[in-house]
C-alpha cells in the first residue's frame, strides 16, 4: 500500500481545491454581470430607438444625391398617407379592440396616426422642412392630451403596435428637432402611464405579441430613460426570442417560456401550430401564417437593432443567430421553393411582409453573412414599404446602411 501523502501536502492539495471551486464560483457569478448584453446603458443614446443619427444622416445623405434605393424609399414614403399635411389626428381616451381588431373603436386611428407621426419625423429628418417636425409634434399632442386606456382583448398587442411607433418619433423630434416640443413631457407621462404597463408585463399568447411588446417597452424605456423597465423588457425578449426561432442546439423540442407551462412534447407541439418536426430557422408561427411569423421577426430585429444602437450587441448572441436562420428559413419559401410534406403539412400561408431590411443589413451588411434567400427577397422586395401597424420605412432607414 502506498504511504498517504505528508499532512503539509494534504493541506496545500485542499486549500488548492477550495480556491479553485471559489475562483469558478466567483466566475459563475460575475461572469453574467459583465457580459448581459441585455443590460441599459449607463447613459442611453438619442435618437436611439431602431434608428440612430447616423443611420438618418446616412438616408438623407442618399435621398439628397437621388442614390437608389434610398430616393425611390423616400419618394413612396412622401407619396403615402402618412405623410399628409392635412392629416387630421383621431386621439380617443379609450381605445378598445377585440380580436382581429374588431371591435375597433380608434384601433386603426391610433396605429396609423403613431405610424404618421414617425413619418412626418423622418420626412422632417430628410427634408429640414419643419411642416413635418410640427405635423408630427401634433399628431403626438392629440393622444397625449386624451387617450387613458387600451381595452378589450387585443389591448396588449394594440398597445404594443401603437407603442412601437410613437417613441420612434419622439426620439427624433426631441433629439433632432431645434424648434419648441412644448409638451414632450406630457407625451412622455402617456408613455409611462397608458402603454408601458400594458406591455412591461409580456404576455403567454403567440409569440409575436410578447415580441412587440417588448419591442415597444424597450423603446418607451429608452425616451423615458427608464433602466430597470429597460433590463426587464430585455430579459423577457431574450427569453420569448429563445422560444419563438428553433435552433437545432436546442435540443429535440423548442425553449419554451417559463410562464407557459409548456411541460411535454404534446403541449409543446399543440403550440407550434401542431408541427412535430422542428428544424433550424423555423419559428413558433410558421404554421400559422408567414405574416404573423414577420411581426415576430420584426419585432426582433428592432429590439436587437435598438440594443446595438445603446451600445450592447445583440447580433453576436442567440439572438442574432436566430434572426438570421428565421429570415433565411422563410425567406426560402416566400420565394418559392417547394413546401416538404413535414412542413406544416405540406403547406404554408405566405405574406411575410416588408419585415427584412433590418435584420438584412446588420446581419449581411455589417457582418458579413451570407444571406443568399434573404437578400434575394429584400432586394426583390424594395422600396418596403409599412405594414400599417408597426413597421414602416426600413429600406429608406436601413437599406445597405453601414451606420
Amino acid at each position: 500500500m502506498a504511504a498517504a501523502p505528508p499532512r503539509h501536502r494534504r493541506r496545500s492539495q485542499a486549500l488548492l481545491f477550495v480556491t479553485l471551486v471559489a475562483a469558478l464560483v466567483a466566475g459563475l457569478l460575475l461572469r453574467p454581470q459583465a457580459h448581459r448584453a441585455e443590460a441599459a446603458p449607463t447613459t442611453f443614446t438619442h435618437p436611439g430607438v431602431t434608428v440612430s443619427r447616423a443611420q438618418l444622416d446616412f438616408a438623407r445623405s442618399k435621398v439628397d444625391a437621388g442614390a437608389q434605393p434610398w430616393k425611390g424609399a423616400f419618394d413612396q414614403m412622401m407619396a403615402s398617407k402618412y405623410a399628409d399635411l392635412n392629416r387630421t389626428p383621431k386621439p380617443r381616451a379609450t381605445v378598445e379592440c377585440g380580436s382581429y381588431s374588431n371591435p375597433n373603436y380608434g384601433c386603426t386611428d391610433e396605429r396609423e396616426d403613431a405610424i404618421a407621426a414617425y413619418t412626418d419625423a423622418l420626412a422632417w429628418c430628410i427634408t429640414r422642412d419643419d411642416r413635418y417636425a410640427k405635423k408630427s409634434i401634433q399628431l403626438m399632442d392629440a393622444w397625449s392630451a386624451v387617450i387613458k386606456e387600451h381595452t378589450n382583448s387585443n389591448a396588449p398587442l394594440q398597445t404594443g403596435w401603437a407603442g412601437s411607433s410613437w417613441p420612434k418619433a419622439a426620439e427624433i423630434i426631441k433629439y433632432t428637432y431645434t424648434g419648441a416640443w412644448t409638451n414632450s413631457g406630457r407625451f412622455a407621462a402617456m408613455l409611462r402611464d397608458v402603454y408601458l404597463p400594458k406591455v412591461i408585463g409580456g404576455s403567454n399568447s403567440n409569440g409575436n405579441w410578447e415580441l412587440s411588446m417588448m419591442e415597444a417597452a424597450v423603446g418607451i424605456s429608452v425616451f423615458l430613460e427608464d433602466r430597470t423597465s429597460y433590463d426587464k423588457a430585455m430579459a423577457r425578449f431574450r427569453t420569448r426570442t429563445a422560444a419563438y426561432v428553433y435552433l437545432a442546439s436546442d435540443g429535440d423540442l423548442p425553449k419554451t417560456v417559463p410562464s407557459q407551462n409548456l411541460d411535454t412534447r404534446d403541449k409543446i407541439v399543440h403550440y407550434w401550430q401542431g408541427q412535430s418536426t422542428f428544424v433550424t430557422g423555423l419559428t413558433q408561427e410558421t404554421c400559422r401564417d408567414f405574416t404573423h411569423t414577420g411581426y415576430g421577426i420584426s419585432a426582433i430585429s428592432h429590439v436587437a437593432e435598438t440594443s446595438r444602437i445603446q451600445g450592447q450587441d445583440l447580433y453576436g448572441t442567440d439572438v442574432g443567430e436566430r434572426l438570421r436562420q428565421a429570415l433565411g428559413f422563410q425567406s426560402k419559401y416566400q420565394r418559392g421553393a417547394a413546401v416538404p410534406g413535414w412542413l406544416c403539412g405540406g403547406s404554408l400561408t405566405l405574406g411575410l411582409g416588408p419585415v427584412t431590411e433590418v435584420g438584412y443589413n446588420a446581419l449581411h451588411n455589417r457582418l458579413g453573412i451570407a444571406m443568399t434567400n434573404t437578400q434575394a427577397l429584400t432586394e426583390r422586395n424594395r422600396p418596403a414599404g409599412t405594414n400599417n401597424l408597426f413597421v414602416a420605412w426600413e429600406t429608406l432607414t436601413h437599406g445597405d446602411n453601414p451606420s
